[in-house]
């Protein structure tokens, strides 16, 4: 009989994981025994925080889930951070944490709740009661992920769970999701004299990309994106208008202002998307129910709803009318750099990208975050990643780690300020270890620059910390 660790890992090995992400330690040893049987690799991280941005770097690179995996205790909560991002973000990612053993008392070493400091910022979190239940748990993240759920499933084991002999796992079973009924979206969609599409990750995370060009191309709907959701359509197609909301492009907040029907697929529509959106209808489609809003409310995969082969007709006058504001007010990436005496941050940062236009980009957190987003032209899916819902600090170089792996025959920039890149820079370790060809670009100011500017607007240049 097989015990639990070894079960998880070929778990893993049999849907197509290749790497995972970690730190050990005592408590997930026997996990970290199984790993070094499987044929999956295990990326020595040099921090917790460090393993899973570099998991969700992996997942936002590859469009595929992604898994880390951590010790107890302080290992475990060293996670939380970076988990937190990633569900943000509704990044599919799996994480393993490992616990005490079961029932020993309260008051050890080392012990925390760790299910109760995770529940609130996963998807799921579960604590698994013994080796079959943890096989059930595992089950369940990855069935959920087949049927387009997004977002981090946490499981916790304790230590003599991992160790624990396992039998047969039976999956129990499930009951078929029904389509809603289309009819009236279909109706709408067809009446509209000004749609629109917001278009979000859960298009990639669908598998749906190819499948969503050629909705938008055979109705010529126009389209604008999230952060996440860029490069779904390349950003030089006629039909993409950029992003929409914070930062987005004139003509991208234009539209979404005055369109009448506006069709969201796989985007939680967060406030900063939201802060561009006019009065429209809005028909949202999504597998989680929670952030669904909107008049009409589809709790489906994007993949599924593209498949029912709607056909509407062309809005040829709002095309024209985009068109005409686009040309009077085009994005900042169009636009050529102009000369200045002293180099500032966005000259810097577009020098940077375009001396690297096929490049995988990989941005920190920092005051260089608003130039790389209005700079960068982004003409595939998963182009661009940055932790844009929780924009933690210290994201950059482990998640360009991720990136790097899960697509080691591309350029892979990252883009950073010296105040995120020290925060990780421990990271600098694995890059080595592995020889992972990763271009780094630091601007190097000095200050935590957002910092001092909200001292300067809001503090009257008042400066606590000297930066």
């Amino acid at each position: 009989m097989k015990v639990c660790a070894e079960i998880l890992t070929e778990m893993l090995e049999e849907v197509g994981f290749t790497h995972i992400f970690g730190h050990p330690g005592e408590q997930i040893l026997p996990l970290y025994e199984a790993l070094r049987k499987s044929e999956i690799q295990h990326v020595l991280m040099r921090h917790e925080q460090g393993a899973v941005h570099a998991a969700d770097g992996y997942a936002r690179a590859s469009g595929r889930p992604g898994v880390c995996v951590a010790t107890g205790g302080p290992g475990a909560l060293n996670l939380v951070m970076g988990v937190a991002a990633a569900n943000t973000d509704s990044v599919p990612l799996i994480a393993l944490t490992g616990d005490l053993p079961r029932g020993e008392g309260g008051g050890r070493f080392q012990e925390a709740d760790i299910e109760g400091v995770f529940s609130p910022v996963v998807k799921k979190s579960r604590t698994a009661r013994n080796g079959e239940d943890a096989a059930l748990a595992l089950l369940d993240a990855l069935d959920a992920f087949e049927r387009g759920v997004t977002g981090v499933m946490h499981i916790n084991l304790p230590k003599d769970v991992l160790e624990e002999g396992v039998g047969t796992i039976e999956k129990p079973p499930s009951t078929p999701g029904k389509t809603p009924c289309l009819d009236d979206v279909i109706e709408v969609l067809r009446s509209a004299e000004k749609p629109l599409v917001l278009a979000g990750a859960g298009i990639i995370w669908a598998g749906a990309v190819e499948g969503f060009r050629k909705f938008i191309t055979e109705n010529l709907l126009p389209v604008v994106t999230t952060y996440s959701g860029r490069g779904v359509l390349p950003e030089d197609h006629p039909l993409c208008l950029g992003m929409a909301g914070t930062r987005g492009t004139p003509t991208g907040n234009y539209a979404a202002r005055e369109c009448d029907v506006l069709l969201v697929l796989g985007s939680r529509l967060s406030d900063r998307t939201s802060a561009a959106i006019g009065n429209p209808r809005i028909i949202h489609v999504n597998t989680d129910p929670n952030v669904l809003r909107g008049d009409f409310r589809l709790n489906m995969n994007v993949r599924d709803f593209l498949m029912h082969g709607i056909r509407l007709k062309h809005p040829v006058r709002w095309l024209r009318e985009l068109y005409g504001f686009r040309v009077k007010n085009p994005p900042l990436y169009d636009l050529p750099l102009g000369e200045e005496k002293n180099l500032k941050t966005s000259s810097a940062v577009r020098s940077i990208l375009d001396a690297a236009p096929d490049a995988v980009v990989v941005s920190d957190a920092g005051s260089h975050t608003t130039w790389v987003t209005l700079h960068r032209r982004v003409l595939r899916e998963r182009g661009l990643l940055f932790s844009g819902g929780f924009g933690p600090m210290g994201y950059g170089l482990p998640a360009a780690v991720g990136a790097k792996i899960a697509r080691p025959d591309d350029d892979v920039l990252l883009v950073a300020g010296d105040g995120g890149f020290q925060m990780t820079m421990q990271e600098l370790g694995t890059v080595a270890e592995l020889n992972l060809g990763i271009t780094m670009c630091i601007l190097n100011n000095g200050q935590l620059d957002v910092i001092r500017q909200w001292q300067e607007m809001k503090y009257g240049k008042s400066y606590s910390v000297k930066m």
